[in-house]
Order: C-alpha cells, then sequence, then structure tokens
C-alpha cells in the first residue's frame, strides 16, 4: 500500500505494575476508531517502565501483556507495537513485540543494552536485525539505545521505515531529535521515535519528543511532553522517487555483522 497511518501513544507507564498501566492505556486505545490506523506504538517497556527487576517483572509470549495487545489489535484492526520484558529460555529480553489482528506475533529483541543503567546485566541482548511488514511497509524495529549506532540501523535490508520504541531521559533530548534526524537522512527512510513521558523511581524525566521524520530529513510531526497521541500518515511513493533520483544508498559501504 502507498499509504501508512499510524498512531504514536506518548504515555507514562505506572511503574512496575503491567496491569495498572494496560488500564490506564485503555482510555489512548479508546480514543483510536476502529479500522482509522495501520500501526498503534507504544513506547518502550511500556508496562513497567524501564527497571532492571527483569526476572521479577518478566513474562512469557504467552502472558497477560501479550494477550492484551492481540486483543487490542483485534479490535482495533491494526497493528500494536511496543516493548515489554519478556522471558524466553532462561534468558530476560528487552523485546518490541508486534502484535497483528490476526492473531500473529513478530518480534524485535534489542540488541544495544544501555550499560550506563547495567540493562545488560539483566537483561540478553539480540543479535537480529529484521524486517516487519505492515501493510507492504517494510519496517526495519529499533529500541532506544540502538538508535546511538548507526551501523546497525543502516539500510542495506531495503527498509521503508525504521521505528524506534525509547525511554529516553529529558538531559539527552537534544541527541534523541538530532540522531532521529540523522538515522532518516543517512538511510533515505522515514524515521518513528515514540518516547514515554513523565518521570520513573530512577529519578529520571522523559520530555517525550515523539516524532515522525521523512526521508529527507524533514520533521513531519513532533510532540513536545504531553501525554496524548498523534495520528500521522505517510507515503511511499514521494521516497522512492526520492531514492531514484538521488541514489545515495547505491553507494553504502558493504560490511558483514558478526556476533
Amino acid at each position: 500500500m502507498s499509504k501508512l497511518r499510524f498512531a504514536l501513544v506518548q504515555m507514562a507507564a505506572v511503574w512496575e505494575n503491567p496491569a495498572a498501566t494496560r488500564t490506564a492505556l485503555e482510555q489512548y486505545f479508546s480514543r483510536i476508531a476502529n479500522g482509522s490506523v495501520d500501526l498503534i506504538i507504544l513506547p518502550e517497556t511500556f508496562s513497567t517502565g524501564f527497571t532492571n527487576s527483569s526476572a521479577e517483572f518478566s513474562e512469557s509470549m504467552s502472558g497477560e501483556t501479550v494477550d492484551w495487545m492481540k486483543s487490542n489489535a483485534e479490535e482495533k484492526k491494526a497493528v500494536v507495537a511496543g516493548s515489554i520484558i519478556i522471558s524466553e529460555r532462561g534468558n530476560n529480553y528487552n523485546r518490541l513485540i508486534f502484535a497483528f489482528p490476526d492473531g500473529r506475533i513478530e518480534h524485535y529483541d534489542k540488541h544495544h543494552l544501555f550499560t550506563l543503567s547495567k540493562e545488560h546485566e539483566n537483561f540478553t541482548a539480540g543479535n537480529d536485525r529484521k524486517l516487519i511488514e505492515v501493510n507492504g511497509w517494510k519496517i526495519f524495529p529499533q529500541i532506544c539505545y540502538d538508535l546511538r549506532f548507526p551501523v546497525w540501523a543502516r539500510n542495506n535490508l531495503n527498509y521503508d521505515l525504521m521505528l524506534y520504541v525509547a525511554n529516553w531521559p529529558s538531559p539527552r533530548k537534544e541527541a534523541w531529535r538530532s540522531l532521529l534526524v540523522a538515522r532518516a537522512i543517512e538511510n533515505q527512510a522515514y524515521v518513528i521515535g515514540v518516547n514515554r513521558i513523565g518521570s520513573d523511581a530512577n529519578q529520571l524525566d522523559y520530555h517525550g519528543n515523539s516524532a515522525c521524520i521523512d526521508y529527507t530529513g524533514k520533521r513531519v510531526h513532533e510532540m513536545n511532553r504531553e501525554e496524548e497521541i498523534a495520528i500521522v500518515t505517510v507515503e511511499k511513493e514521494p521516497m522512492m522517487l526520492f531514492r531514484s533520483k538521488l541514489a545515495f544508498l547505491d553507494d553504502q559501504d558493504k560490511f558483514e555483522f558478526r556476533n
């Protein structure tokens, strides 16, 4: 499809309380008409906040939060995406889950774990770069700290849109704003960044600044620090025309990832 409609949900989690957070999120979903968007995007670790208590608050892929995402996807006739803590095969992952209306699930596990907060001591890093297709759009999923590593994001996968979900603190908000634009320019792709707001038990403040950046680096939409939903539509044909006229991706360096 030539257009993709999505809802950016900029919200604050109830700290380490998935049930209360899911209840709070119902008010957001009630404001999205069924079938009005293709993709609903929630922030990183949206059900708990950015906690290192991974063993205590991890869920399974058949747990309550994943079931909640699947239920909302079916009702809203839209893919619901957001990261939560998942336990699998004895490991805990910061996992960005895509719940499809037909019940299908796809996911990406955060690769760059935030060592300054000791995330690497409580989570296992993922090693797969993935494409997830939504209505004919190839989406490249990423999580928060991944944004600082352009090689991992390099568009040698021919994706259309790169998606970042985050808990990115206010003191580094200009880095967030600038790096989203940089990733869009160097990869000639749309970039979506969905960040949380409010504060958490780590005494960190979050300013939001969720945004949609186009393939030229232009800010199509940017939010402030309010708790809100933004509905944005992007088009593929102008991007493909831009790439054909300025075929910078053809000249990118060739490389292989080694885990």
